[in-house]
């Protein structure tokens, strides 16, 4: 019960630290087969398979069959993010692991130019939303899988709760049976030494009985051998 405590309350705690985290959008360039690349990166303190899942479902919903993963590189070529350009964009991907969490990071050919915070400050205003609308997205996704977490671990909590006092209960009617036990055992004590004490009684009245049978062969043999002197001086 005090596990299951212990693990709502970091489970919550947690959720409290969720709600306080923040999602920076850096220009960062990364070298995408061999070509060094300028983008941006929006970094999340989350896991790296679990925020990779989610970046590639939104594409792929986004862009149906136009998204294509080969081996951690994402491309979208031709498609539209009416929010950055009323044109079609090509779009590179990646998402690498942090010290710090996960870092979902993206260059965009605009097809004049490629996303720059100084060359294309509007684009690279609506591509940062884009990223962090991403990020908050997966941060409510994580506080609502900690907030069933931390319900289940309450519930686990409560019947553990119910458990310790159901045993307690148990344990308590033990001892009353106990000590039910003991009075019985007591009285069948104490009506054992009384049916001992009566074989005692018995053993000495058997003694004495003995003895007087003894005494009356006595006086038997003894009767028998007058009658037999007696008959032996008949004459």
């Amino acid at each position: 019960m005090k596990r299951n405590i212990l693990v709502l309350f970091l489970l919550l705690w947690g959720a409290l630290q969720v709600s306080a985290q923040r999602s920076p959008v850096d220009e960062a360039d990364q070298n995408i087969n061999n070509i060094p690349r300028k983008g941006q990166r929006v970094s999340l303190q989350l896991d790296n398979k679990r925020v990779e899942t989610a970046w590639l479902k939104q594409l792929n919903e986004q862009f149906p069959g136009k998204v294509k993963n080969n081996k951690g590189i994402i491309t979208a070529a031709g498609v539209t993010i009416t929010d950055i350009s009323p044109t079609p964009v090509t779009i590179i991907s990646r998402v690498d692991a942090l010290p710090t969490g996960t870092g979902v990071w993206w260059s965009i050919d605009l097809g004049n130019a490629y996303l720059g915070q100084a060359s294309t400050p509007t684009q690279w205003k609506a591509a940062e939303k884009y990223l962090k609308d991403f990020a908050r997205l997966m941060y409510r996704e994580d506080l609502v899988a900690q907030v069933t977490d931390a319900e289940k671990a309450l519930v686990n909590s409560q019947n553990s709760h119910m458990a310790v006092i159901t045993k307690g209960d148990a344990i308590k009617k033990d001892i009353e049976r106990n000590k039910a036990r003991k009075i019985e055992i007591q009285q069948q004590l104490a009506a054992n030494v009384a049916e001992l004490q009566q074989l005692n009684n018995q053993v000495d009245t058997n003694l004495k009985e003995q003895e007087a049978a003894r005494a009356d062969i006595v006086n038997m043999r003894v009767a028998l051998e007058s009658v037999k002197e007696r008959m032996s001086k008949i004459e």
